[in-house]
């Protein structure tokens, strides 16, 4: 096995399990694929923590798997796996320390929050070897500025955790030590909350992504109106702050 699975209540958390650089071979990314497809038919599951073995949360892809003729499967499999992770219906917090490189950078660009240890570094150095950082090419223009998208993609170079988080793509900067226990601290704080509310939380923040402001409005004022409010979860936590109790969360 190359991925370790946990559970603590609400939270799950998969760590990859291949140091020390936790080589993102076809093998981890299938059984990465099946455990997402798992804890998303979860209804009690509130939280994911992505983690790593090691000093390093990944250095990549598997570079052999890039030659022909394994990329043909190999590309369309590890695109599959990320888009999983980018959908997936629950919050995603990613605990990154050491090298979160080429493939391993852009599994934490598909996270909600990223907790990064001081000693962290991000990178997409796939032109070094000739190549381009396909999911890196989309997604980190609309998590950064395009600037510094364009800087990562065409130089290779890597960036601290420091300027990682000014740029807005990590959110919080702890000892390396302590990246772990942040990760899930915060994790069982939004544990707190309940499942069927984090789920269309999840869903409109998904669903207006790119979409023009009009439309992402009107759809978000929709999952409000049509999904949320026929949650017992939604009648509940508005009647118990009325009330002045505590809310009773079903999951539902």
């Amino acid at each position: 096995m190359t991925l370790k699975t946990g559970r603590d209540g609400g939270v799950a958390t998969l760590t990859l399990d291949q140091p020390p650089l936790n080589i993102l071979t076809r093998a981890l990314a299938r059984e990465l694929r099946s455990s997402l497809a798992g804890l998303a038919a979860d209804p009690s599951l509130r939280v994911l923590v992505l983690a790593a073995e090691g000093k390093h949360f990944s250095a990549g892809a598997d570079v052999g798997e890039h030659l022909p003729p394994t990329y043909r499967k190999m590309v369309p499999e590890f695109v599959e796996t990320l888009e999983a992770l980018a959908v997936f219906p629950l919050p995603v917090i990613a605990a990154v320390r050491g090298r979160c490189l080429g493939g391993g950078f852009e599994i934490a660009q598909c996270a909600d929050v990223i907790v990064a240890g001081e000693g962290a570094t991000f990178g997409q150095p796939e032109i070094v070897l000739g190549v381009t950082a396909p999911i890196a090419c989309v997604l980190l223009p609309r998590l950064a500025s395009p600037g510094l998208a364009n800087e990562l993609l065409f130089s290779g170079d890597t960036i601290s955790a420091l300027r990682a988080q000014a740029a807005g793509l990590v959110q919080r900067v702890v000892h390396d030590d302590q990246v772990e226990p942040e990760a899930h601290a915060l994790a069982q704080r939004i544990a707190r909350h309940s499942a069927a509310a984090l789920r269309l939380t999840k869903k409109t923040l998904l669903a207006a992504a790119d979409r023009p402001r009009h439309d992402a409005l009107r759809e978000a004022s929709s999952i409000y109106l049509n999904n949320l409010m026929a949650t017992e979860d939604a009648l509940e936590g508005l009647t118990a702050f009325v009330e002045k109790r505590v809310p009773t969360w079903r999951d539902r």
